[in-house]
């Protein structure tokens, strides 16, 4: 006897019943909607939540991180993040070691910084360097009677200079890196150039407080000041920010109240009782209150990176950064969010907001200082400001100071 064919509802029915016996048994998952909340370039931990968890306790996301994910794992994702050398050349210069001591020609240099100039006061120093060689910073012309090299940044360098003269030394940190067209050495922050000088490093701080607030806004996510209001960077600011709850303390875009309204908000930042507030004295103090701090360069060109985006990793909270393409070179592994990488403003905010509410994947973009995995940041701090007078000691000497050749 032949068997019967079976009936296609039937078939249909058992296949349906089959689906949701294994689907509510747990063999079947459908992804989480949470999955968006993934970090970009493929982060260590992959724990999803079917529903947000605001946090405002740090110190509590980073416990719950420990036990999900841990610097073990992080280690073993991150710790071997090298430089992008997709141009050929390392955006970072190299310090040698002892072995390179052999070039210098001078145990002692003096610099003379001529004329006015940003770079901090308390810069003046005697350093005492590598190789043996001790290197005088100063801006006074008694104690530099007869410097090894004079240092312009405001001003021009002279036209010429004869052998038995100091060595004229040019430094331009902005955008455009304009060689004076007279100088010995060219000081800038690219790598190409005689003498590098990055953005990051702690003489860029001096005066501020350091108070780091242990909790995060829940309800204002993003910090944003400003009081250039270049065209480009306020459109780009008010595109985004009107899609995130968010405090503009500067000039521009301002939306709480007036200028210096940071110490109403948070009066434990006031740095001396005694004296008026500078806005720069309490910025680290007040963006450690955010979750995020909005930066965005002036000029978006290679190595540009500014202290807009050092003072937001500095306080403590995770960076939206619009700049340098080339700006995970300089910064330690899954610290920033850099915006230029989302497809729209709109994305970018909804993955801002699905971070707040997530402590793990939050606690994730502060790994890098809790593990120690640096990455390229080791060698950023290494050419920054805090070590040029070094650096560019050890230049001078190389070339024999006022007995080089013109």
């Amino acid at each position: 006897m032949s068997p019967k064919p079976i009936n296609t509802v039937t078939v249909a029915l058992i296949l349906g019943f089959s689906f949701f016996v294994l689907f509510f048994s747990g063999f079947i998952r459908f992804p989480s909607v949470s999955s968006s909340l993934q970090p970009l370039n493929d982060p260590v931990h992959l724990e999803t939540r079917a529903r947000p968890e605001p946090f405002a306790d740090l110190a509590a996301a980073f416990r719950v991180w420990d036990s999900r994910v841990g610097c073990a794992r992080f280690k073993e994702k991150r710790g071997g993040t090298e430089l992008n050398k997709s141009k050929g050349s390392s955006p970072l210069q190299e310090i040698g070691g002892e072995s390179e001591c052999g070039g210098l020609k001078l145990n002692h240099v003096s610099v003379l910084v001529k004329g006015w100039t940003w770079i901090p006061d308390n810069l003046d120093n005697l350093y005492s360097c590598r190789c043996g060689l001790s290197c005088l910073w100063t801006k006074s012309s008694v104690l530099a009677d007869k410097p090894d090299a004079l240092l312009f940044e405001t001003t021009t360098p002279p036209i010429r200079r004869r052998m038995g003269q100091p060595l004229r030394v040019y430094m331009d940190l902005e955008a455009g890196r304009k060689r004076s067209g007279r100088e010995d050495i060219y000081i800038s922050y690219h790598a190409g150039d005689d003498v590098q000088s990055t953005y990051a490093g702690s003489l860029f701080h001096n005066g501020r407080n350091y108070h780091i607030s242990p909790y995060k806004n829940n309800d204002t996510l993003v910090y944003w000041s400003s009081s250039r209001c270049l065209s480009q960077r306020n459109e780009l600011a008010k595109k985004l920010l009107r899609l995130l709850p968010h405090h503009s303390f500067g000039k521009c875009l301002n939306n709480v109240g007036g200028l210096d309204m940071a110490l109403t908000f948070y009066p434990e930042c006031t740095n001396d009782a005694n004296a008026s507030p500078k806005w720069w004295d309490h910025l680290h103090c007040a963006m450690s209150h955010y979750k995020f701090v909005l930066a965005i360069e002036n000029t978006w060109t290679d190595s540009y990176v500014t202290e807009k985006l050092f003072y937001a990793l500095d306080s403590g909270a995770v960076p939206i950064y619009f700049g340098a393409p080339n700006v995970m070179d300089f910064v330690p592994p899954h610290s920033i969010i850099d915006g230029t990488k989302f497809s729209s403003l709109e994305e970018l905010a909804s993955y801002v907001k699905a971070l707040a509410n997530d402590p793990v994947a939050y606690a994730e973009y502060h790994a890098w200082r809790r593990c120690g995995v640096l990455g390229n940041y080791i060698k950023t701090r290494a050419v920054s400001l805090d070590t040029l007078p070094c650096r560019l000691c050890e230049a001078i000497s190389r070339r024999g100071g006022r007995n080089a050749v013109s």
